[in-house]
C-alpha cells in the first residue's frame, strides 16, 4: 500500500495544480493594476481581482472540507455546507445543472468526505455541461452516497474508477488519481465500499459507508 507521505504529497501537488490557476492571475492582476492608469482598464483588473480572489477561496473551502480535518465542525457536517462548495466550483459553468437529494440536515465527516470527492469527480466529467444528480441517505446504520454526471459527453479517466474501487497498483497512483485512492482508503478502513459505473453519457459513482460508532440513529 502507498505510504501516507506519499499519498499527502500527492495531495499537496493536486492541491497546488488546482490553485495555480487562480493565484497566478490574481498575481498577473496585480501586475496589471500597477502599471495601468486607465480608469476602465483599472476596473477591469479589479473584476479579474475579485473573480480570482473568489474562485481562490472556494477552491480552499472544498479542500478544507474534501482532504482536511473540517475542524470546527465535531463529528458531523452541516450538508448546507458540502453544498455550498460544491455550487461554488460549479457557479462559471452555466451549462450544468446540480440536483440535491439529501434529506438529513447533518452527515458523518468521513462520509461528507467522500460524498464531495464523488460530486468533483463527476463534475469535472461534465467536460460539456450537463446535469450533477447528488444524493445521500442514511439506511440501515450506513450512509449511502450517489453522485450521477450525464451529459452529452462523460470525459471520465477509468484509472480514477479503479482507484476508487481499491484496484489500482501503488506504482499507478498518481496526484491525478490521488483523492480516488483517498477516499477508497477512508471507505476501506470504515468497512464501506465505493462503486462506479461508466455508460453512455452517464457516469454514476456511489458509496456505502457504515455510520461511526455513537452515531447511528
Amino acid at each position: 500500500m502507498i505510504s501516507q507521505t506519499d499519498l499527502a504529497a500527492m495531495l499537496c501537488s493536486r492541491l497546488c495544480h488546482d490553485m495555480l490557476s487562480p493565484v497566478g492571475a490574481l498575481a498577473n492582476g496585480l501586475e496589471l493594476l500597477a502599471d495601468e492608469q486607465d480608469p476602465e482598464m483599472r476596473a477591469r483588473c479589479m473584476e479579474l481581482l475579485e473573480h480570482s480572489a473568489r474562485i481562490s477561496t472556494d477552491k480552499l473551502k472544498f479542500f478544507r472540507l474534501a482532504f482536511g480535518a473540517a475542524g470546527g465542525f465535531g463529528e458531523a457536517i452541516p450538508i448546507d455546507e458540502a453544498k455550498a462548495v460544491i455550487e461554488a466550483l460549479a457557479a462559471d459553468n452555466k451549462r450544468i445543472e446540480i440536483n440535491w437529494a439529501i434529506a438529513d440536515p447533518s452527515l458523518p465527516k468521513p462520509a461528507v468526505k467522500v460524498l464531495l470527492n464523488l460530486a468533483q469527480i463527476a463534475l469535472d466529467a461534465l467536460v460539456r455541461g450537463g446535469t450533477l444528480d447528488i444524493g445521500a441517505e442514511r439506511r440501515d446504520g450506513a450512509v449511502e452516497i450517489v453522485a450521477r454526471a450525464r451529459g452529452d459527453r462523460i470525459a471520465f479517466d477509468e484509472n480514477i474508477g479503479r482507484a476508487l474501487q481499491g484496484d489500482l497498483a501503488e506504482g499507478e497512483i498518481t496526484s491525478r488519481t490521488a483523492a480516488a485512492h483517498m477516499i477508497a482508503v477512508v471507505a476501506e478502513e470504515m468497512e464501506g465500499g465505493l462503486q462506479y459505473k461508466l455508460a453512455d453519457g452517464v457516469l454514476v459513482l456511489g458509496a456505502v459507508l457504515p455510520e461511526p460508532d455513537g452515531m447511528i440513529g
